[in-house]
């Protein structure tokens, strides 16, 4: 919903500046200026280039597509053909918001789409009827481009879009049925601003480059129509966010196994980036989900620990080697796709962070090895008939929930993310609590096994859980210290 209020902006940009100058003129010095800011090595100011350099392209696309239109007095026919869909009433209507929709699909880009229609209505091509007409379809159109991105993601991806569908469909729908009435509401809204009503104006166009008041009152019309056709929608259906979501669900079915869903990559997408800051960012992510899921592993390690029951316990035997299969396989995409944007032209801060993000995916997969690891020690244990008595089942679970709290101390780092985090003496003390304890445990445990005879394997098997825990916290540790050392 915020998306679909936000992209009106672009329609306003347009009828404010593109086409009351030439703004093309400034495009190359603009383009100039947004190259040099990318040249900078902080990333607020290569952010500031890249939009600079992209508001200068939206600008200079324009002039060109305004450019390549014919003129209508030179092309009467033109003007004619149009003119004969513009004669069926409310059909005309219709016809025009297919139009749009199609165009919108043709083109995958709904700005792209808005600043055709601007053009059109500008050049006296379309009414301002259907100009608005085909608005509305741009608003169906995109919403299938967003179906079609959805279609490689997982089950919320598709969700997403078939809700963002839902959205404007409905939008749609109550402006058709209200089309005349919300027309008018545009025209008086215009008319407070001093312009005439552009539902009833007439004007043949821009005539030389100049702009008549007319034909601003129609451009600002449609950018009004389409801001107050997402707002009215959202302030409509923001009360009924609860009956989309189930209505989203029943159509997007959940997997029939919904924990294999969860180990889909959430945040890296199949398509092409736009930049590689937004490409690192979207990594980041996908290690923070990573990590989190690299902590679930570590409940079924603590389940194995303290289960009885030979047959549950090989249910959590094959839950922390799924896990282990699991990390190793999202350490390979979330690699993959890091591989390929290390070929892109990006700075050396940006190199430095992949490289800090190589070595935290490495050590996140090595906790799903860790898991597996424990399991096969539990197993052993099992197997030779042994069995860890309460007080180092308790010692155990301790020194689990110690490796938990370093868990979500590596998450929280990584969370405020390698541009922000400065101090990691969380981890550290996290670290250290947790070979504090292991030391305290194993020592205890030798000094049981000489005075009072304890059995030796069990033993054996007890600190080899314990050793496989605190190898756990020195991954973590690692995790966090690669955030601080690849800006070093």
């Amino acid at each position: 919903m915020g998306a679909n209020i936000g992209t009106t902006v672009t329609a306003w940009l347009i009828s404010l500046l593109g086409f009351k100058m030439d703004i093309s003129v400034l495009s190359i010095p603009l383009m100039a200026v947004g190259f040099i800011c990318t040249l900078g090595k902080k990333s607020r100011t290569k952010n500031i280039g890249e939009f600079i350099i992209g508001f200068a392209l939206l600008f200079l696309g324009l002039s060109f597509m305004k450019e390549s239109v014919p003129d209508l007095q030179s092309h009467p026919e033109v003007l004619s053909f149009i003119a004969k869909w513009t004669g069926y009433g409310f059909g005309s209507v219709l016809i025009f918001l297919v139009f749009g929709t199609i165009l919108t699909l043709v083109l995958q880009s709904s700005s792209a789409t808005m600043a055709l229609t601007l053009i059109m209505l500008n050049m006296g091509w379309i009414p301002f009827e259907m100009a608005a007409a085909m608005v509305l379809g741009e608003n169906i159109g995109t919403t299938i481009t967003a179906n079609i991105a959805a279609a490689v993601g997982n089950v919320q991806a598709k969700r997403a879009a078939i809700a963002h569908t839902m959205f404007n469909v409905f939008g749609v729908i109550w402006v058709l049925i209200l089309y005349r009435p919300f027309l008018s509401f545009i025209g008086k809204i215009i008319t407070l601003f001093g312009y005439p009503d552009p539902t009833t104006a007439t004007f043949a166009g821009e005539v030389e480059g100049t702009q008549t008041m007319e034909s601003t009152a129609a451009l600002y019309g449609i950018s009004m129509l389409h801001t107050m056709f997402n707002l009215i929608n959202t302030c409509i259906l923001i009360w009924f966010i609860p009956w989309i979501e189930k209505a989203v669900k029943w159509i997007i079915k959940s997997p029939s196994k919904p924990e294999e869903e969860s180990f889909k990559l959430k945040y890296i997408n199949a398509g092409h980036l736009a930049t590689a800051e937004m490409a690192i960012e979207q990594a980041m992510k996908e290690i923070v989900h990573f990590a989190e899921i690299s902590k679930r592993g570590l409940g079924y390690v603590k389940s194995a620990i303290n289960e009885q029951d030979a047959d549950k316990f090989e249910e959590y035997r094959e839950k922390l080697v799924k896990y282990e299969e699991i990390s190793d396989r999202i350490e390979y995409e979330i690699a993959s796709f890091m591989n390929a944007l290390s070929k892109e032209e990006i700075s050396s801060d940006s190199k430095a962070q992949i490289r800090a993000m190589y070595k935290i995916i490495s050590e996140l997969e090595s906790l799903g090895d860790s898991g597996e690891a424990i399991s096969r020690i539990l197993s052993r244990k099992n197997a030779h008939g042994q069995a860890f008595d309460e007080d180092e089942l308790r010692k155990l679970n301790r020194l689990t929930d110690m490796v938990d709290k370093a868990y979500d101390v590596m998450i929280a780092n990584l969370n405020v993310g390698y541009d922000n985090l400065k101090d990691i003496s969380n981890a550290y003390d996290a670290e250290q609590n947790i070979n504090e304890m292991r030391n305290t445990l194993r020592e205890e445990e030798i000094a049981n096994l000489e005075h009072d005879g304890k059995n030796y394997q069990t033993s054996m098997y007890y600190m080899d859980v314990i050793s496989q825990l605190e190898t756990m916290g020195d991954f973590m540790i690692n995790v966090s210290q690669a955030l601080v050392k690849g800006k070093e």
